[in-house]
């Protein structure tokens, strides 16, 4: 019974604590319950804080963990994003300043059109090249006249030609065809071919002619016309920036319109530049298109005269020479290239 009594007491729970007494249940429970709840209620462990002044301080200085791996790991993206975002507002910014540009120029060239269509505004103008520019202008008219009458000569010329070489091979048929006038068909079948020879010789020599003053018309005089459009879009800019630097100097001298009068001429001087710029480029063009309309036109007028007059005077031998002198070359016998007048 002893030996039972002692295993019994061997195996009864004895409560150990910091030194041993047992009266410190009771705090033992409560150091317990804190800490479970310190457990339920403290920070995640994936969400570890850096606390500064212990367990139950003020949330001041706190940095998540969290927040320092995601900034870690969206460091980079973050600043490519904000630099694609900075760059395209940089480019809405400039064009939105080209607009507001091209705006405020667009109102005041209007306004500056419309004061000289009512007589209210001035303009400047240079009588001499003014001139030069209208002796342009009814020039190419002509030309352009002179143009269409030759394309119209060619191809009527063309269907005489073509009206030719069907007649004279239906001379030579009938000269098969018919013994009793055998001579009399084939006289005329061969006049008819030399005829039709002589005629495309001369097309040819025509159509050089269409070409080169197509190029002078439609190439050479066009672009000095687009030259000379620029530059009145230049001198309505100037008159138009003139006349608003005019008027700021006529109002009062304030802190605020002596800096609008400063920007104002700039302005005048920039298109100021330009204008003068584009002035002496039209003078240039101007010069250079006259010389070369004298060299051009003094060939092209001695080639249709001498290739017209050969023909209908029926000399074969000058009418060939004329294209030889101008290296005109003629398409080759069975050529199955479309003709000149088929690529018009």
């Amino acid at each position: 019974m002893a030996d039972s009594l002692m295993s019994k007491a061997a195996t009864m729970e004895i409560p150990i604590n910091s030194n041993g007494d047992s009266r410190n249940l009771a705090e033992d429970d409560s150091l317990e319950q804190d800490l479970q709840q310190v457990m339920v209620s403290g920070p995640n462990l994936n969400e570890t804080s850096i606390v500064s002044g212990g367990y139950g301080g003020t949330t001041e200085g706190i940095i998540p963990t969290s927040s320092i791996k995601g900034s870690n790991m969206h460091h980079g993206s973050s600043n490519s994003s904000m630099t694609a975002e900075e760059a395209t507002r940089g480019v809405a910014v400039e064009k939105f300043d080209i607009v507001k540009k091209w705006g405020l120029n667009t109102y005041k060239c209007t306004k500056q059109m419309i004061s000289e269509r009512f007589g209210r505004g001035s303009r400047t103008v240079d009588l001499e090249l003014e001139t030069q520019i209208e002796v342009l202008r009814e020039t190419k008219r002509k030309y352009e006249n002179m143009l269409h009458l030759a394309r119209a000569l060619t191809n009527h010329f063309y269907s005489m030609v073509q009206t030719q070489h069907a007649l004279g091979d239906t001379f030579a048929d009938l000269s098969q065809k018919s013994p009793e006038l055998r001579d009399e068909f084939g006289y005329n079948a061969e006049t008819q071919k030399l005829l039709c020879k002589n005629g495309e010789t001369l097309l040819g020599a025509i159509n050089f002619f269409v070409s080169s003053i197509n190029t002078l018309v439609n190439k050479t005089m066009e672009d000095t016309l687009m030259t000379i459009k620029m530059y009145e879009n230049a001198r309505l800019e100037f008159d138009a920036y003139r006349a608003d630097l005019e008027e700021l100097n006529m109002g009062p001298r304030d802190a605020v319109t002596m800096a609008r009068i400063e920007d104002a001429q700039q302005l005048y001087q920039i298109h100021k530049d330009k204008y003068e710029h584009l002035r002496s480029d039209v003078s240039i063009k101007l010069k250079f298109l006259e010389e070369n309309k004298v060299k051009v036109m003094h060939k092209q007028l001695l080639l249709f005269h001498n290739a017209i007059s050969a023909y209908f005077a029926g000399n074969q031998q000058q009418l060939e020479q004329t294209l030889k002198q101008f290296n005109i070359k003629l398409k080759p016998p069975g050529d199955d290239k479309p003709s000149w007048l088929e690529e018009q």
